[in-house]
Order: C-alpha cells, then sequence, then structure tokens
C-alpha cells in the first residue's frame, strides 16, 4: 500500500519535500533491479536489431518489466494501460493541436513569409545569425521532420544567392530547429517529459527559451565557422527557383488548392539577398501569403500566453481576481496552443488565400504523421507507471540519493544512452523521463522543470548512423558519412553539451 515518507532529505544535493508518496516493492530489490535492465536492454534490442517500432518494444518492455519485477500479469497491464491513459490525457491534445497550427503554418504560406522577411532585411555577415533565428522561429511551433523539409529549399537557395559557404547557412539554422526540438513545448519530447515528471509547463517553457539562447548561438553561428572550413561542399542543385515544393509541401498537396487558385501577376522578388549583385533578382510567381506581422503572431501567440501565466504564479501566486482567472486561462496550455490553432484557421487561412475546403484538408492531414509519435509518447508513459507501482522507482530514487552524484547529471546520461543505442531524441526522453520521475516528486518545481531540460539535452547527444536525421541532412547536402559526423554530429553534440553546462550552472543557483 502506498505510504507517505515524514521526513525531508536531499536527491543529489537537491532539497526533497517530506510527504512524498512511495509504493512499497512488488519483489526483493536485486530482482526489482535486474527486471529494470532486462527490460530496458530488451528495449533497445528491439528497437535496434529486430527492426520493431517503439511503441511496441516500450510496451513488450514496459509489461516485461512489471511481471519479472513481481507484479501479477493483470496488473503490470492495468499499470501499464493507466501511464497511457494519463499520458495521452496531457499530452496527446497538446501535440495534435502543434501539429495543425504547423500545417497551417507551412500550407497558407506563413512561413515563408517569415523566412523571406528575415532573409531580406539581413546583410551577406549577418546571414547566418539570421538563419539561426529562422530556424528557431520555424522550430518554435513545428515538429523536427516538418521544419528540416521546410528549411532545406531555404538554406540552399541563401547559400546560392549569396555565394555564403553552405555549411555557414545549414548549420546555424539546424541548430536553431534542433534546439527548439529538444528544450521548448509543445514539442513532443518536452511535452511527454514535462508530463512525466510532474514539471510546470510554464517554467520550463521560460526556462528553456533562456537555455536556447545561447546554446543556438554556440552551436549555431559560431560553430558554423568551424564545419565551413571542416566541410567546404557546394550547395547542392536541389531547387533551381522557389516554387510549391521550395516552401515544404508539394504543389500536388490538396491542401494547396485554395493558395494555388489564387496566385498574383509575375512580380520582382524582393527576397533577394541584398549582396549589391543585381543577378540575384528572381521572378517568380507566389500565391498569396499572410503577412509577417500575422505569422509571427501566430508563431509567438502561445508562447506568450503559456509565459504570463508562468509570470503571474512566479510574481503573484496569492493573486485574486477576475483577471487571475482569465490570465489562467489563457495560459493552459491546451487553451494557448488551441487558440494558436483557432487563429491560424482563421489569420493564415484568409492570408493565403485558402479556401474552406483546402483548410478542412490542411488540418485533416496534420494528424496522420504524429500518430506514431503519440504512440510512442503514450507507451512511454505506460513504462514509467510500471516502474513505479512495482517500486523500481523508489529503488532508483535511492540509488541516485546515496551516490551523491547531481540529479541533473543523472538525467542527462540515461537519455543519451538510450539516444546512442537507438538513435530515436523521443525513445530517449520517454525512457530517461520515466526512470527518473520517482525522483522527480523528491524536488522542488523549478528544479524538475531544470530535470526536463537535462533530459532533453541527453537526447540530442551523438546523432550517428542509427538516426534518421542523420541521413536526411546527410542525403540533402550531399555529403559523405565523414562529413555528416564532422558537421551534423558535432553539432548535435555542441547542443546537448552546452545544454547540460548551462542546466548544471543554473542548478547552482536554483534549489
Amino acid at each position: 500500500m502506498p505510504h507517505l515518507l515524514t521526513t525531508s532529505g536531499s536527491v543529489g544535493g537537491y532539497v526533497v519535500a517530506a510527504g512524498t508518496p512511495t509504493v512499497d516493492p512488488a519483489g526483493p530489490v536485486p530482482q526489482l533491479i535486474v527486471a529494470a535492465l532486462v527490460g530496458i536492454v530488451v528495449i533497445i534490442v528491439l528497437i535496434t536489431w529486430l527492426k520493431v517500432h517503439p511503441f511496441i518494444a516500450l510496451t513488450i518492455g514496459a509489461l516485461g518489466v512489471g511481471i519479472g519485477a513481481g507484479l501479477a500479469p493483470d496488473k503490470a497491464v492495468t499499470s501499464f494501460g493507466t501511464g497511457f491513459g494519463d499520458t495521452m490525457t496531457s499530452v496527446g491534445i497538446l501535440v495534435g493541436l502543434g501539429s495543425m497550427f504547423g500545417k497551417m503554418l507551412v500550407d497558407s504560406g506563413a512561413a515563408d513569409r517569415v523566412v523571406d522577411t528575415l532573409v531580406r532585411r539581413s546583410s551577406r555577415a549577418a546571414l547566418p545569425w539570421t538563419m539561426a533565428l529562422i530556424g528557431a522561429l520555424i522550430g518554435l511551433p513545428m515538429f523536427f521532420e516538418v521544419g528540416l523539409v521546410l528549411l532545406i529549399p531555404i538554406i540552399v537557395l541563401v547559400a546560392k544567392r549569396s555565394d555564403v559557404p553552405v555549411m555557414r547557412i545549414a548549420v546555424p539554422a539546424l541548430a536553431g530547429l534542433s534546439t527548439m526540438h529538444a528544450f521548448v513545448p509543445p514539442h513532443p519530447g518536452p511535452l511527454v517529459a514535462i508530463s512525466t515528471v510532474g514539471a510546470d509547463l510554464g517554467t520550463t517553457l521560460a526556462f528553456g527559451i533562456v537555455l536556447a539562447i545561447p546554446v543556438i548561438i554556440l552551436a549555431g553561428p559560431l560553430f558554423s565557422r568551424f564545419a565551413a572550413r571542416w566541410v567546404d561542399v557546394p550547395a547542392p542543385d536541389l531547387f533551381g527557383s522557389r516554387g510549391g515544393s521550395a516552401a515544404g509541401a508539394a504543389p500536388q498537396d490538396p491542401a494547396h488548392e485554395g493558395r494555388q487558385a489564387r496566385r498574383s501577376r509575375p512580380s520582382a522578388d524582393t527576397a533577394s539577398l541584398p549582396n549589391g549583385k543585381s543577378d540575384f533578382t528572381r521572378v517568380i510567381s507566389e500565391p498569396r501569403t499572410p503577412s509577417f506581422t500575422v505569422a509571427l503572431i501566430g508563431i509567438l501567440l502561445p508562447v506568450v500566453l503559456m509565459l504570463a501565466q508562468a509570470i503571474r504564479e512566479a510574481t503573484a501566486p496569492d493573486a485574486a481576481g477576475a483577471w487571475v482567472g482569465v490570465l489562467d486561462f489563457l495560459g493552459t496550455p491546451m487553451i494557448a496552443i488551441g487558440i494558436a490553432a483557432v487563429y491560424a484557421m482563421v489569420f493564415f487561412a484568409i492570408g493565403g488565400g485558402m479556401s474552406r475546403s483546402a483548410v478542412s484538408k490542411s488540418l485533416e492531414s496534420a494528424l496522420p504523421p504524429v500518430a506514431g509519435v503519440l504512440l510512442i509518447v503514450g507507451a512511454g508513459g505506460g513504462f514509467k507507471q510500471v516502474l513505479i507501482d512495482t517500486g523500481i522507482g523508489g529503488v532508483i530514487a535511492d540509488a541516485v540519493k546515496d551516490s551523491g552524484v547531481s540529479v541533473l547529471l543523472v538525467a542527462w546520461l540515461v537519455s543519451a544512452l538510450v539516444r546512442v543505442a537507438t538513435g530515436s531524441a523521443t525513445v530517449a526522453t520517454v525512457t530517461a523521463a520515466g526512470i527518473m520521475a520517482p525522483i522527480a516528486q523528491d524536488l522542488s518545481s523549478p528544479v524538475v522543470s531544470l530535470l526536463v531540460l537535462a533530459i532533453g539535452a541527453g537526447s540530442v547527444f551523438l546523432s550517428h548512423v542509427n538516426d534518421a536525421g542523420f541521413w536526411l541532412v546527410k542525403s540533402y547536402f550531399g555529403m559523405s558519412v565523414g562529413q555528416t559526423f564532422k558537421t551534423w554530429t558535432v553539432l548535435e553534440c555542441l547542443i546537448s553539451v552546452v545544454g547540460l553546462a548551462g542546466v548544471l550552472l543554473a542548478g547552482v543557483f536554483i534549489r
């Protein structure tokens, strides 16, 4: 039966709270440890060697851990189902709404407008910094794969028209995209970690944005200087001019029917780069797109709403009144992201000249690609609940507490090891969050947010040949395997290590 700890203590140097619920172990401690280790190994082997889908692998591993630790089979299934349902309740709606918003951002041309406006206002020397900003803005509402597909043609065209080495353009953009994917909600990784360990979303969002700034600078514009020297490849000849596919979606996509039917007359492309070469001016035929202001408001709207609510809680926790209720309601993650999705449906569609049927098809097509991600996230939540109900989580918490090692470092190590073994940032996040969840129950709220960021930093460590992102980057830029290691792999390691350093530094001052 659950019981409460009646004393306070510390875990890895951090103060823990009294009254934390714990669970009696389902079996002897050695049995629990062996069950956990075997379960994790089984998950990794199923994913890497047998090529089983991570959802199936996590499900098998979780049930095996539960039964192996001493739970009755039906209790193990119940525990897994409870964790799956709780995680989907807290994360599934947000991922679905976020995916719809991202699809509207692309299909309406709003993302294209943001990119064109920022590039138009940049000098040649400032382009790496502008591309880092573009990567971060595009990465804020979009999944990594979608953002990558959108950014690749932009990177290629900017590099060609500016006569800047392609790695000086690509590395900052990829750094902005990957950093936001690892640290900032509403991406599935940070969301599931927040839900699993019980972190405050607003606080984690604020910490994540602050941490992302130095990480993007170091891993993006600064590292790109070295990457351009190490790998001097020409910009690939993928796109001759900016058309429908260069905007990140195929022209055949039915969601574009409204935009394609309302093309404007050919006009000079004022987004050409300001490098003093008149022959860089392009004449293109563009569909209508939302204005830069409308697009930027849509991207930042959910962030501002959630941050406002978090700031209110931090500065005026005991405040009362109608304004507090309104602010807390609007800052609720589901409401904030839902408002952004509705905003996109109205203002992106109007600005992009999309018909109602085009909007409907765009929203409908946004959900199938995230179905697999949602299943993985839910299975990770089930795995976490099994670890808690068997008492394995308590054993892990005690081991960390007795070791004196920083909880944040342990979280990063667990996430990094699973990432290197499986090649999946999402699997690394959900697995590490499940393992660290019992420990997080004993930490203060700000430290739990740092724990989420430590897990996120570990989840992008050492991308190599078992990572789909590795091969996507290699193929798009026509690099060899060795050149991809020198650029993309080093970039991901920098994001991970610099992110960990920032988290550990913050942990010195935050208790």
